[in-house]
C-alpha cells in the first residue's frame, strides 16, 4: 500500500442521516448527514490520531463517493484498495437521535431497487499489514459476505491479526427488524466463524449477552479456542477488559456536553489499536477517551481527536 499501512479497516462508508433530537429522520426536519459507517469510522479515527491505514469498502459513484473519496485524501486514508459502484448507490441510514444523545439505526433510504453499493463488496487481494479490522455486517449480504471472508482467509495466510467489532444491526439483516432485537440463530451462526478466529474482540455489553449469555470479558475469552483479548463497553458505564492474562474496568470519561454518541464506540476501537504497544490499562484508558471526546460533537467522524487532544484531555481529568 502506498502507505505503508500498520492497520486495513475493511467494510461500510456510509451516510448516517441524524434526524432532529427527538424527532424521526424519516420525516422530521432538519436533518443532519454524516458520513459514517464503522470502518470507515475507525479508519479515520486511526489516521487523525497517526496510525497509517487503507480502507477496502464499495462506494457508489455519487456524491457520497466523492464525498468519502475527498475525507480520505484529507485524513491520509489510503483508498488504493477503494471500489466504486456504477449501478447501486452509497448508503443511507436513518439514525433517530434520543434527547439525551443515544441513537438508534431504524431504517435506511436511497436503495434505487439494486441495494446498496456495500453489498456488492467484491474480494480484494490485501497487503501484509498488523492489524485487519472488521465488522460483521458484511455479512449480511452474500457478495460481500464473501468479500470479508476472502479477506479474512488472506489475513490468517499472512498472519495480520484480526479485530472484530461485532456492531450487531439488526436492520442490516432485516430492514423489518426491531431495531433493538438481538441475532438470530441463523445470523449467529454466520457471525461465530469471525468470533473464532480474532485476535481481539469488542463488543457492547448486550452483544456480549446475545452472544456468550455472559458480559464478563474473562468468560468470553475462555469461551473462545484462540484465547482473544476482549473489551465489552457499556455505554456511560464502565469498560471491562481482558487483554491477554491482564483483566480490568476502565470508568466512562464524560465530555463536557454530550452532543451526539455516534461513532463513539469506533473511536475507542481506532484508539485502542493506535495505542497498542502501551500496558493493557493504558490502552483501554487511550481509547476511552477517545470514544468521550467523540460525544462532545456531532457525526462520528469530524469530531475525532488527534493524539495530542486525547493527551491533553487525559492530562486534565488524572
Amino acid at each position: 500500500m502506498a502507505l505503508g499501512s500498520v492497520v486495513v479497516c475493511l467494510g461500510e462508508a456510509l451516510i448516517d442521516r441524524l434526524g432532529p433530537p427527538g424527532g424521526n429522520p424519516e420525516v422530521d426536519r432538519p436533518v443532519d448527514d454524516r458520513l459514517g459507517g464503522a470502518p470507515a469510522n475507525v479508519a479515520c479515527g486511526l489516521a487523525r490520531l497517526g496510525t497509517p491505514v487503507a480502507f477496502v469498502g464499495r462506494l457508489g459513484q455519487d456524491a457520497i463517493g466523492e464525498a468519502f473519496s475527498r475525507l480520505f485524501a484529507e485524513r491520509g486514508v489510503d483508498t488504493e484498495l477503494l471500489q466504486r459502484d456504477a449501478e447501486r448507490p452509497s448508503r443511507i441510514v436513518l439514525v433517530r437521535r434520543a434527547l439525551d444523545g443515544e441513537r438508534q439505526f431504524q431504517g435506511f433510504a436511497g436503495d434505487q431497487g439494486a441495494g446498496f453499493a456495500d453489498q456488492a463488496l467484491e474480494p480484494a487481494a490485501l497487503p501484509q499489514v498488523r492489524w485487519l479490522l472488521i465488522g460483521t455486517l458484511p455479512l449480511a449480504a452474500p457478495t460481500s459476505a464473501s468479500g470479508l471472508l476472502s479477506a479474512v482467509r488472506q489475513a490468517r495466510s499472512q498472519g495480520t491479526a484480526m479485530a472484530l467489532d461485532v456492531n450487531w444491526r439488526p436492520t442490516f439483516w432485516d430492514v423489518t427488524a426491531d431495531p433493538g432485537a438481538g441475532p438470530s440463530s441463523a445470523a449467529k451462526a454466520a457471525i461465530q466463524p469471525l468470533l473464532d478466529q480474532a485476535a481481539l474482540i469488542k463488543l457492547a455489553r448486550e452483544e456480549a449477552l446475545w452472544f456468550f449469555n455472559t458480559d464478563d470479558p474473562g468468560a468470553i475469552q475462555q469461551a473462545l479456542p484462540q484465547r482473544p483479548d476482549v473489551v465489552v463497553t457499556d455505554g456511560a458505564a464502565p469498560v471491562r477488559w481482558q487483554l491477554g492474562a491482564d483483566s480490568g474496568q476502565q470508568c466512562a470519561f464524560q465530555p463536557s456536553a454530550v452532543v451526539d454518541t455516534t461513532g463513539a464506540g469506533d473511536a475507542f476501537t481506532a484508539g485502542l489499536l493506535h495505542w497498542w504497544a502501551a500496558a493493557p490499562p493504558e490502552r483501554i484508558r487511550f481509547a476511552a477517551a477517545c470514544g468521550a471526546l467523540v460525544c462532545g460533537g456531532a457525526g462520528a467522524i469530524d469530531p475525532q481527536p488527534t493524539q495530542a487532544q486525547v493527551e491533553a484531555f487525559l492530562g486534565a481529568v488524572s
